[in-house]
């Protein structure tokens, strides 16, 4: 189950994301997929991702709350469809 935390500093959202893949292999082919995909509005929503013992940890950070649920769900969106890509034809892997 996937690591989630919202919380609201100052004037803007934050929310971070972390999804266990278990592999260095598969969560770096999840983040190479989804790095390519640049915000929409880069003045309104930030998005950091980092690869770490298999773990892929993502931060957004938006200026409103209603900017961070957008881009969280689109990001969602792509992140479901790789994760299901990875399971039907990669090696192995469960998450």
């Amino acid at each position: 189950m996937p690591l989630k935390r919202m919380y609201l500093s100052g004037s803007s959202a934050v929310f971070d994301l972390e999804v266990d893949y278990k592999s260095e292999e598969n969560a770096s082919i999840i983040y190479s997929a989804l790095a390519i995909d640049k915000e929409l509005q880069p003045d309104k929503v930030r998005r950091l991702m980092s690869v770490s013992n298999g773990k892929l940890s993502v931060r957004f950070e938006a200026t409103e709350a209603r900017f961070l649920r957008a881009s969280y769900s689109a990001f969602v969106d792509a992140l479901t469809l790789a994760t299901k890509t990875i399971e039907q034809f990669g090696k192995g892997m469960e998450v």
